[in-house]
């Protein structure tokens, strides 16, 4: 977004907070948030409220749980969604965005191995930017009228290498489910309903046919593609507070020491106005874990070793071509302490940085 506006989605804690300031009339929303600080979980994740909330759905069955019926916990859940849908159903404004960006560098040549796409995002923004750029991509569904989760094309790599992966993993705002022949089906549709239970983080909905919910699925797609012989995975915007994906990282990594994951993240090591720190999860993890580098503006940690970013003397002419995106910063002291920012982990920045790489590549095949 150009400088100076908001976001155009806000981020995991800003929709917990609109979502506790739209509903904190509602009595039994109330009584939800109450039980859910006596179960010990973060009230200020609308991840972990949903997770929750449909936990005890599971087993409301024939009586109330927690002094909430099935029926009320089922009002809520919608209420919820509903309110999510109005915050992150929105469209991109134009195609000069960072997500436009992105879609260029993917088709910006041909590939031998297809790009793929992990996303905790449940908006459809990342959809727009594809089709904008026709680019053809493959999330796992298949169909027209109500699209149903293809797990044999994901798991048996059934999909052209020229379609690009994108992978939901925390579900979507244009995913539901529906109850067929007594199991519990999940489909996607082609419009978004604002007064439908939407799949949104289904990772604790536990069924008898669980092997077949997309959170698993997509999961198990994220250890494989670890794994892969000199796999490389780039995180861009993820905080690390998810365990589940932290251990499929983790776990992944240490069965492939060929492979590497490198953390963009947004904004310096500590905070500026408390100096603690930024992402201790992602920091912790990896000074433990040497093909987990974790890199902030000022700051990265690199084959489990931290350190500041420092700025050669001397830098050959492709150096300089990248320069826009190194900042040398002073401070106020006496005598200035210099400082070198990395803003990768900036979306928007990343995104430029491989806009650049677009034209790199392009002058090197007119050589």
């Amino acid at each position: 977004m150009p400088d100076g506006q908001w976001p155009l989605i806000p981020d995991v804690l800003n929709l917990t907070r609109h979502i506790n300031s739209a509903l904190e009339a509602d009595p039994n929303y109330k009584t939800l948030c109450t039980e859910l600080t006596k179960a010990e979980r973060n009230h200020e994740n609308i991840e972990d409220i949903l997770s929750f909330l449909r936990s005890l759905i599971l087993v409301a069955k024939g009586g109330d749980v927690r002094g909430l019926s099935e029926q009320t916990l089922d009002g809520l859940e919608k209420k919820i969604c509903s309110e999510i849908v109005k915050k992150i159903n929105v469209q991109l404004p134009s195609t000069e965005t960072p997500y436009h960006r992105l879609g260029n560098w993917i088709r910006s040549i041909d590939r031998k191995l297809a790009i793929e796409i992990f996303t905790t995002n449940y908006d459809l923004l990342a959809e727009q930017s594809l089709e904008d750029n026709e680019v053809p991509y493959f999330d796992g569904f298949v169909g027209a009228r109500r699209s149903f989760f293809d797990l044999r094309a994901l798991e048996d790599n059934l999909i052209p290498v020229h379609w690009t992966r994108l992978w939901k993993i925390h579900g979507s705002i244009n995913w539901y489910q529906e109850v067929k022949d007594k199991q519990r089906v999940v489909y996607r549709a082609s419009d978004v309903k604002e007064d439908a239970s939407h799949l949104i983080y289904p990772s604790h909905l536990k069924y008898e046919e669980s092997r077949k919910m997309p959170y698993l699925a997509l999961i198990d797609q994220l250890n494989r593609f670890i794994r892969r012989k000199s796999s490389f995975l780039i995180l861009c915007g993820y905080s690390f507070n998810d365990g589940h994906l932290n251990d499929t990282i983790v776990n992944a990594l240490k069965a492939n020491p060929t492979a590497m994951v490198l953390g963009l993240q947004y904004g310096t090591y500590a905070k500026e106005n408390n100096g603690a720190e930024s992402y201790p999860e992602a920091y912790r993890l990896a000074k433990k874990q040497h093909n987990l580098n974790i890199w902030t503006f000022d700051k990265a940690i690199i084959g489990t070793n931290l350190s500041a970013w420092g700025r050669s003397r001397e830098r050959d002419d492709a150096d300089a071509e990248l320069s826009q995106f190194v900042i040398s910063k002073t401070d106020d002291a006496d005598p200035p302490t210099y400082s070198t920012l990395v803003q990768l982990g900036d979306f928007s920045i990343f995104t430029e940085f491989l806009k650049q790489i677009i034209g790199t590549i392009g002058r090197q095949q007119d050589v």
